[in-house]
């Protein structure tokens, strides 16, 4: 590992209940003595990514508040993605999440929560499977071949444990169908008693960028048509795929294949 690696590695040692890191967890973390640990962490506090507390102790500095400041205001995922969500909730009553793909896991980006019956877990930086949940399906099916590959490598047994495929042919061919069907609907998968409807939404160059989502309460799913749910959650993924293009000033490829009717996709 680089130098610059290693310092980036520091960062894994955050996380959820764990919002401080002392000098011993980075010695041990890195395999170096105390002084190299301290270089490492003193030149992410010069860049303000670190701050010290005391006794060794770290915690996340103000320029990760100000990086994401920028984000909210510039990412087009979130700012695009923002406008077409709250007003596609407000339309349908309905909550939405909106996602991205982040190293093995998948990354809420933001959420419209209009209905109370489902409690608001989700929240903007929060982590979920890869493996789990229409959000993270339907980005997996449109992972590129190497990166899938890579997936399947890596995670064989949580892909059976999630009933995606025994092995790397029927890994791929239930991801190539989903893929097809431009949609995804998965039942209590993330939490009892709710649905996922996901669609895919692209960069100009058709790379998958993330999901759009609708989270519904089971009694309150049975009252819509799923096709109608299926139309409503696609049309919303490819207005923002077309913003996201119009901002960059690209025009947005069409599908290699056209995707099945909404009607006649099958719920995953």
């Amino acid at each position: 590992m680089s130098s610059f690696d290693k310092a980036l590695g520091i960062f894994d040692l955050f996380r959820e209940g764990s919002i401080s890191v002392h000098v011993e967890d980075v010695v041990q973390l890195l395999e170096s003595s105390r002084a190299t640990a301290y270089r490492y962490l003193g030149s992410l506090c010069d860049a303000g990514l670190l701050s010290p507390t005391s006794r060794g102790t770290y915690v996340l500095g103000p320029r990760v508040i100000e990086l994401d400041r920028l984000m909210r205001i510039s990412d087009p995922l979130l700012t695009v993605g923002r406008q077409v969500m709250q007003e596609t909730s407000a339309r349908l009553g309905l909550n939405m999440l909106l996602s991205s793909y982040y190293r093995d896991s998948i990354m809420c980006v933001d959420i419209a929560w209009p209905d109370p019956a489902i409690p608001p877990n989700y929240e903007r930086g929060r982590p979920m499977s890869l493996f789990r949940g229409a959000m993270a399906k339907v980005i997996l099916a449109h992972l590129s071949p190497y990166q899938l590959r890579n997936v399947a490598l890596h995670h064989a047994d949580a892909i059976r444990e999630a009933g995606l495929g025994a092995d790397w042919p029927s890994f791929r061919a239930e991801m190539s169908a989903l893929a097809r069907e431009g949609s995804c609907i998965t039942n209590a998968e993330l939490m009892q008693g709710s649905l996922g409807v996901s669609a895919p939404v692209f960069d100009p160059d058709r790379k998958i960028l993330g999901s759009i989502t609708f989270a519904i309460p089971e009694a309150r799913f049975a009252t819509f048509d799923p096709a109608y749910l299926r139309a409503q959650i696609v049309e919303a993924a490819q207005r923002i795929t077309d913003l996201i293009a119009e901002e960059a000033g690209m025009p947005f490829p069409p599908p290699p294949d056209e995707p099945v009717p909404a009607s006649s996709a099958s719920t995953v």
